[in-house]
């Protein structure tokens, strides 16, 4: 088998994102590939530092371009940058995104607007602009992070479930249009992943026990387990892979059933019957 299975090295990988949780994790996994990471994120300071450390760290060409998703002047101007930089892109990886908690009845206007001009919104200038340059280079591969809370409501989240629903459909529009161009676009749903914007539902013991007893895998997932999904769907490993959605939940959308009560227990009703 090749050392370099992957086939990552001296890709263009952009990630929006990229300082904080998945997306900080994902450059890293992507950097030790040798792959040329872009790093996209608001703040510039962060960033240089960020990506100062990843060339340290690998010895690999590494970009910081500061973007705000939600501008489309901002991400026009960001694809400029990475093309008078480096030519081309070869991956594009959607992780910027937010999540307010709120009763829809509670759930004001504002809010609903600003979640789904993050998550999906952004997700769409991204897709759109560096689209354009995929397009004319007749190659490319998007990855997005979806949930599985897409399919089935995450309650009392507000927008949350709906953007992310919106996500998984622009990832198939996307395949279906520009497959034809030699462009891919998948979903990553994670669930019950221990990230920064998770953070704190695990910070009570009771509460992370009871996750895990909702997994087939009987563990809470980690951001390597994103990145390691991350690192497949962005190479040609997975070129026959298109408008797929990929749940990264350790089974957890397979336990329904196992969490209907029967007389005994599920397996001890199975042994005495």
């Amino acid at each position: 088998m090749a050392t370099d299975w992957l086939g990552l090295k001296d890709k263009v990988c952009v990630v929006t994102g990229a300082i904080g949780g998945m997306g900080t994790k994902i450059c890293h996994e992507l950097a030790a590939q040798e792959a040329t990471v872009v790093a996209l994120d608001m703040k510039r300071d962060p960033l240089e530092k960020f990506v100062k450390e990843l060339k340290t760290t690998y010895q690999t060409n590494a970009l910081a371009v500061a973007c705000n998703v939600t501008d489309e002047t901002s991400v026009q101007h960001a694809v400029t940058q990475v093309k008078d930089a480096l030519d081309h892109v070869d991956v594009v990886i959607n992780t910027a995104g937010i999540l307010k908690f709120d009763p829809l009845e509670d759930l004001d206007y504002a809010t609903w607007k600003q979640v789904l001009d993050v998550n999906l919104n952004g997700y769409y200038l991204i897709t759109h602009e560096f689209g354009k340059l995929m397009i004319a280079q007749k190659h490319g591969t998007f990855v997005h992070i979806s949930t599985v809370a897409s399919d089935i409501p995450e309650t009392y989240s507000g927008a949350y479930s709906t953007s992310k629903a919106g996500v998984n459909m622009l990832s198939k529009q996307v395949a279906a249009e520009w497959g034809m161009f030699g462009i891919r676009s998948n979903v990553l749903e994670p669930c019950l992943v221990k990230t920064p914007m998770s953070a704190d539902f695990y910070a009570d013991p009771k509460v992370e026990n009871g996750r895990k007893a909702l997994t087939a895998s009987k563990r809470i997932g980690t951001t390597q387990d994103i990145a390691n999904a991350i690192l497949f769907l962005a190479s040609d490993r997975s070129s026959y892979i298109n408008a797929a959605a990929l749940p990264i939940d350790g089974g957890f959308s397979v336990m329904m059933q196992n969490q209907i009560p029967k007389p005994g227990g599920r397996r001890g009703f199975a042994e005495t019957h």
